[in-house]
């Protein structure tokens, strides 16, 4: 089995009803940069929804047409891939509990007519009041969805934010494993955002840096230690974060000892419950991936495509990994034992 760990979907309605797309826009936190607009593409006539952060410079892009069952399954086929885990592009960090409901609703039935080859994760805002903790619940036991999907940062908190406790608390009883999506700027980006590339490419880097960071020293994982927490998109930092971040004690005695070295502790929480989805991890090529896959290793890398932002990820990204000079055993749990064993995929 070879299972897609991050495929984009939206409801395709919210290109058409615009009721629903005025909802989905109004809110945008603009308080946070955020701006987003609709509008036809002149190739093709088809309507792209287009966000922006700050206001000016592209973060975020959903295309009418990508989001249909028959081209999923289609492209899936031609990529040999037999199930594919369904979550939101980005556009969680900012959506209400009640738009939140019906994205579930709507792909619960979207997912339902891809005969078990889809499998939803829920999206709820990660705030621990009644009704989002009631929400959890139905998507849990009545949708069966077996994960969530969060952002890395909502606003300008990171998820070590006290804020965020009751709701990943409750994660931790319930023992599913989150998803987190890393949008192309940090909270801080006052240097990242002129360029393209540097900001939907070097951007996400420096949020998974500093998301993973905040998620260690903060004794989240100690506190909360069923959680498991899944990093999209690999972010390209991975070298500081599982070296660097973890210094060991050197044998010379220094005067001054600049950083903390008592990081077992630390180490062990990043072992036990941070993974890496490693979609846009293709434009590296072969040599970074494999780099990547030495340091943090192979049952920490799970295949992902964010099909549809280029579907060549998602075409040739079985070939890809094949291509990597790893073992057997190391490209199975890539490709698909990691995904079973932390969405509960039979």
């Amino acid at each position: 089995m070879i299972i897609d760990a991050n495929m984009y979907w939206l409801p395709e309605v919210l290109f058409t009803d615009e009721n629903l797309f005025q909802k989905f826009l109004s809110e945008l936190q603009e308080e946070y940069g955020w701006y987003g607009y609709i509008k036809e593409m002149a190739e093709n006539g088809l309507k792209q929804i287009i966000i922006e952060k700050p206001k000016g410079f592209q973060n975020l892009n959903y295309i009418q047409g990508e989001y249909l069952l028959e081209k999923q399954l289609e492209d899936m086929d031609k990529a040999g891939v037999d199930k594919a885990i369904l979550k939101l592009p980005g556009c969680h960090e900012w959506m209400s509990l009640s738009l939140c409901k019906l994205f579930n609703d709507s792909m619960d039935e979207h997912t339902k007519k891809s005969n078990n080859r889809l499998i939803p994760l829920a999206v709820i805002p990660p705030y621990a009041n009644e009704e989002n903790l009631k929400e959890l619940k139905r998507c849990k036991n009545e949708l069966g969805m077996k994960g969530v999907q969060l952002c890395a940062h909502y606003g300008n908190s990171y998820l070590d934010d006290e804020k965020f406790t009751g709701f990943l608390e409750r994660l931790n009883e319930l023992e599913m494993t989150a998803y987190i999506h890393h949008t192309p700027v940090p909270v801080q980006y006052d240097f990242l955002y002129d360029y393209n590339n540097l900001r939907r490419s070097y951007g996400r880097c420096v949020d998974q840096t500093t998301a993973v960071g905040r998620e260690l020293f903060s004794g989240m994982f100690t506190k909360y230690p069923k959680l498991k927490f899944v990093h999209s998109m690999l972010g390209g930092g991975f070298f500081a974060i599982s070296n660097m971040l973890f210094p060991y004690e050197g044998t010379a005695r220094e005067t001054v000892n600049r950083f903390e070295t008592d990081n077992d502790h630390v180490r062990k929480c990043f072992e036990n419950n941070i993974f890496f989805e490693m979609s846009h991890a293709q434009p590296w090529g072969k040599r970074q991936l494999e780099c990547a896959i030495k340091v943090l290793g192979a049952d920490h890398i799970i295949f992902g495509t964010s099909y549809p932002v280029k579907k060549e990820w998602l075409i040739k990204g079985t070939e890809f990994v094949a291509s990597l000079a790893i073992t057997e055993e190391e490209r199975n749990m890539i490709l698909c034992e990691n995904a079973k064993r932390l969405y509960q995929i039979s």
